[in-house]
């Protein structure tokens, strides 16, 4: 069994944002699957996606300003600026966390550890619309064979 879709998620300030519920809610096929892989990969270069602490708000926090002190607007050495000062430090970050999540299903759920969610890394001022691509792949739950 496979599942694809794009989901666009509206546009978010510069942060990290756990998305988690919003994703899985645009693919309920997810609950099909007995067991399979579930692929979630962002369609932009200055965002990213990451798997983190989901209960405290402090931990997407810290890691705003520990991207903010590692790659800095404005940095003096950075070339690429077209877009403003803070488009080579997006496309540093979106690296640095990456452009793809992987998580286990089993029985029609993501397998994340108990504080675990999955976060959009939004690296610009004004980032705009993100558009993920989610992909499930696996084997039918009983009675979910032509699903």
């Amino acid at each position: 069994m496979w599942v694809q879709r794009r989901v666009v998620l509206a546009p978010r300030p510069r942060g990290v944002h756990l998305v988690t519920r919003e994703v899985l809610a645009e693919v309920p096929e997810l609950r099909a699957i007995r067991v399979g892989l579930l692929h979630v990969f962002i369609r932009h270069t200055s965002a990213s996606l990451t798997l983190n602490e989901n209960a405290s708000p402090d931990v997407r926090g810290d890691l705003e300003r520990w991207m903010r002190d590692a790659v800095p607007d404005g940095a003096p050495y950075l070339r690429h600026t077209l877009e403003g000062d803070d488009d080579m430090p997006a496309h540093v970050k979106a690296s640095l966390f990456g452009a793809s999540v992987t998580v286990p299903l089993a029985e029609g759920r993501p397998l994340l550890g108990t504080w675990q969610g999955l976060h959009l890394c939004e690296h610009r001022v004004h980032g705009g619309p993100r558009e993920l691509v989610v992909t499930a792949w696996g084997e039918a739950r009983d009675g979910d064979a032509g699903a």
